[in-house]
């Protein structure tokens, strides 16, 4: 029997996945806005009449404006939303290119086969394929950064290496605009790259590190000026992480630390955007247990009545300020929270009040997968960690304080599956240098 000829055109070996991504999306999607779609569709109206957010005092910066930019010529050109759903498609099945193209260089065909092939089958990308959400986006600009970075590190170097540092720095730079967290790894990344530099100023990987932060940097400037201009804050990203933080640092049992929108606490004193009425802290539609809205509005209505007699900044300096105490009063039951949120990140359990379901155990073979061979890679990676080629060393440290940092915030599955293409280049990487299998058994001459 003939082997099976692959087509060694990447773009055309995965080109199956486009087709399979396109029909999910024809099949899934739905006519009215859902969740973060109403939010995106609000800033892009924004953006159509000259501003992101309103002035002060009403200041709504609940992401950065990454995706809205991205959807504003489709919406200005009263293109179909069904158009703006596809290109997640065509953001995916790139994404699964860019990563192949990447492993090509480090590891063998075969291997770089087979992690392609785990990140077009990773289905738990797919829970918002069909809607306007950014995390397909983001999915993309952390596989481009893969390729980008790749690239601009080359030993020997190449006449486009330079051209690819800048690339790369503005890929991460428009990432921290879509995920406004990735703002904040920019800011570590750069702190301890400099430090480095500092230390070793012979090295060209650490200088080279600093040129795509560099320009990381002066990609979000022209976003950081603007919310100064707004607020009179200097490096100010958003105005939801004390909404996000607060509910990450319930001290009440049976509550996990998952956020709640405000209208569950069913009080007139609280009222939400519009946008934010919609939105649920679940893939799916939640199911509550009986008498959660009770529980809730027992344990959070008061602070949600003092938060909101506030809007914009002022609001959220009141939940970072309940945050603050939550955690000084109760550190033990914060812990507990972090653990439970890696929970959630990792396979979607476990939420506050939420009914149990079966299709939970679904996302355990995947991120299951990844789990373990990230634990067992660790290992080899530390004690050879000079021998690990430098963009595999900056995206290591790239994805943990990413994933670091999403612990401390009420986060979801749709978190992770960001982050995934730069840990199987890493996984295989190291699985490439540590790890022989032989399907083959041993004879026995005995």
């Amino acid at each position: 029997m003939k082997p099976i000829r692959l087509p060694k055109n990447p773009y055309i070996l995965f080109s199956p996945f486009l087709l399979i991504y396109v029909l999910i999306i024809l099949f899934m999607q739905k006519a009215p806005l859902w969740g973060d779609e109403i939010r995106h569709m609000s800033e892009v109206q924004n953006l159509l009449n000259g501003y992101y957010s309103p002035p002060y005092p009403k200041i709504e910066l609940r992401n950065g404006p990454g995706y809205p930019l991205f959807m504003l010529p489709f919406i200005a050109l009263n293109i179909p939303l069904v158009f703006i759903k596809l290109m997640n498609a065509v953001f995916l099945y790139l994404s699964i290119v860019f990563l192949y193209k990447a492993l090509l260089r480090v590891v063998s065909t075969r291997v770089a086969l087979l992690f392609g092939l785990f990140w077009g089958c990773y289905y738990n990308s797919l829970d918002f394929i069909a809607l306007l959400y950014a995390e397909t986006m983001s999915s993309f600009l952390v596989a481009a950064t893969v390729l980008l970075l790749i690239k601009a590190f080359e030993p020997g170097g190449s006449k486009n290496s330079r051209k690819y540092l800048y690339l790369a720095g503005f890929v991460i730079g428009f990432l921290a605009l879509t995920k406004i967290i990735f703002g904040y790894v920019i800011l570590c990344m750069f702190i301890g790259c400099g430090i480095l530099w500092l230390l070793k100023r012979t090295s060209v990987n650490y200088r080279k590190g600093l040129i795509v932060l560099i320009i990381a940097f002066a990609t979000v400037t022209p976003y950081l000026a603007y919310t100064y201009h707004l607020t009179g804050r200097i490096f100010y990203w958003g105005s939801s992480g004390g909404d996000n933080l607060y509910w990450m640092s319930t001290p009440y049992e049976k509550e996990y630390g998952s956020w709640f929108p405000g209208t569950m606490l069913y009080a007139d004193s609280v009222k939400e955007s519009p946008h934010r009425d919609h939105t649920v802290n679940n893939t799916s539609t939640t199911e509550y247990v009986k008498g959660s809205e009770d529980s809730i509005r027992a344990h959070h209505l008061e602070n949600y009545k003092k938060a909101y007699h506030y809007i914009g900044v002022e609001r959220d300096d009141v939940f970072k300020d309940l945050v603050y105490k939550n955690i000084k009063a109760h550190p033990v039951k914060y812990l507990q929270n972090i653990i439970s949120n890696i929970g959630r990140i990792l396979f979607n359990y476990p939420y506050s009040y939420t009914a149990q379901k079966p299709g939970t155990l679904a996302r355990i073979p995947m991120n299951g997968t990844i789990v373990l061979l990230s634990l067992f890679c660790l290992i080899p990676t530390f004690l050879n960690w000079k021998r690990v080629i430098y963009p595999i060393q900056f995206l290591l440290f790239f994805g943990l304080l990413y994933l670091g940092g999403s612990v401390f915030g009420s986060a979801e599955i749709r978190m992770f599956a960001v982050i995934v293409p730069a840990l199987l280049l890493w996984i295989a990487f190291t699985m490439q240098r540590t790890v022989k299998i032989n399907l083959g058994f041993k004879t026995n001459h005995g």
